[in-house]
């Protein structure tokens, strides 16, 4: 049981955050902003996210959800290419063919682990008012994380918040979590409707070891049979790992967002894969669109005044094989700065 975790760690250690990060004391926007620091011609609220780095939200308007979206999603299909980016598309690509193979054998380890923890493989919520939204268990709890109901949640907060104290980065950043869901679903539906694989507990009612693969499915079909067709990529993953980065990346200043919210999203992961929605194959791409998503939009809205010292990125491949205890091949890339 303990190569689910190691395999899971490697998803979540194809490291789409940027390499080097200067990890400062947190500094919370009360602290006063030097104003000396900041170039006097840009205009709008200031925010000090670390010594020798400002961010400045311009006043958010509703309507820049709408125009700005579309220059976003294109932004981001760019970038699957990019000299930047190339790379982490290429590990994703590595890992989703090496997982393939392992993963049955990573689901029924998966399932057996979630039976001695007491988790259900069925979902059940409660109703709040009209919508059926409290998870009745942990891991309908777990699975919710990826759910857009949560981050629009998140999203009605931090407008709360912003509308309150007129603070301009939280209801810039409640736009944005919106906007994160929007382009999720252009990305992964029409990935879904062409992949066409079908999901684990399918597999499983059909007798089957490995998944069936039915490649662009009719319109009809994929709506009357969705679950026979929809597991990759899978939508929580990337739903969660886009809203994830941009909260990440406008609340730089609070350290503590990646490690709480990436401990989430591998729990999330863990719970699809014992539940049988999702195989493990289905991660490492969502893990890629989905990060990709939430930078170019959160890139959009910050203006950056940045003075710290730049170093060179470097990044290194390290390949790996080994086999499970019933021979299946597994294999591995690590992508480390």
């Amino acid at each position: 049981m303990k190569h689910i975790f190691l395999l899971l760690l490697f998803f979540f250690c194809i490291n789409t955050a940027r390499a080097q990060e200067v990890v400062v004391g947190t500094l919370s926007d009360t602290i006063p902003v030097d104003e000396n620091w900041i170039p006097k011609e840009i205009e709008g609220a200031h925010y000090q996210i670390e010594p020798d780095l400002y961010f400045t939200y311009q006043k958010p308007k509703f309507w820049d959800l709408i125009n700005k979206a579309p220059r976003n999603a294109l932004n981001t299909l760019k970038d699957f290419v990019s000299k930047p980016y190339y790379p982490y598309g290429i590990a994703a690509l590595g890992a989703t063919a090496a997982l393939i193979p392992a993963d049955p054998w990573l689901i029924r380890e998966s399932r057996s682990l979630g039976e001695s923890m007491g988790l259900n493989e069925a979902h059940t919520y409660k109703k709040l008012g009209f919508l059926k939204i409290v998870p009745a268990d942990v891991n309908s709890a777990l699975y919710f994380i990826g759910n857009g109901t949560t981050f629009i949640l998140i999203s009605g907060g931090l407008a709360t918040y912003g509308l309150i104290t007129d603070d301009y980065r939280a209801k810039s950043t409640a736009m944005q979590l919106i906007e994160s869901i929007l382009i999720t679903g252009v990305f992964v539906q029409p990935l879904k409707r062409l992949t066409g694989r079908e999901s684990p507990f399918i597999t499983a009612e059909n007798g089957n070891w490995h998944s069936s693969w039915t490649f662009a499915p009719s319109f009809a079909a994929y709506q009357k049979h969705t679950s026979n067709y929809d597991a990759m990529p899978s939508g929580h993953l990337t739903t969660a790992m886009a809203a994830v980065t941009v909260l990440a990346e406008n609340y730089k200043d609070y350290k503590w967002i990646k490690p709480v919210s990436y401990t989430a999203l591998a729990l999330m992961s863990f719970e699809m894969m014992q539940s049988k929605v999702h195989w493990a194959s289905d991660y490492p791409i969502a893990l890629f669109m989905g990060y990709l998503i939430g930078k170019n939009i959160a890139k959009s809205r910050i203006e950056t005044s940045d003075y710290r010292v730049k170093t060179a990125q470097k990044y290194h491949w390290n390949l790996s094989s080994s086999t499970a205890w019933d021979g299946t091949p597994l294999y591995g890339v690590a992508l480390s700065f």
